[in-house]
């Protein structure tokens, strides 16, 4: 197993890596909308904070050699069923092969956030 860390999506908050590839897998942590530059929330809307979950899910994935097409399932979790619809458009953008998905809603996330998304990518 190889432990994946990459300075372009923020450090892990926890005591947990952002990713790890095992055989032909890539399993990510979740990712919440905090820049990389600051740490800091990024964005006050569903719409902003997801542009900025899958910024920095494309990063971890890509230092692990993969990329969002390899995506094979994702679990998505959101703060507010309501934004179901504002959260899929942005979704939908950058998902294009159309992974396996489950999304639910919590009842809170890290730092108050809106949305987490984690991934299993091919590494291959």
């Amino acid at each position: 197993m190889k432990k994946i860390h990459t300075e372009a999506a923020p450090a892990a908050i926890g005591p947990y890596s952002q990713a790890v590839v095992s055989g032909a897998l890539v399993f990510t942590s979740g990712q919440i909308p905090l820049s990389p530059e600051t740490g800091q929330v990024a964005g006050a809307t569903v719409t902003e904070q997801t542009e900025q979950v899958i910024k920095n899910l494309k990063a971890v994935l890509e230092a692990a050699g993969s990329d969002l097409l390899k995506v094979v399932k994702t679990t998505c979790f959101l703060a507010d069923m309501n934004d179901f619809s504002a959260f899929n458009e942005v979704y939908a953008k950058y998902f294009t092969e159309k992974p396996a998905r489950s999304t639910v809603a919590v009842r809170e996330l890290p730092r108050k956030v809106l949305v987490e998304i984690e991934a299993v990518a091919e590494f291959l």
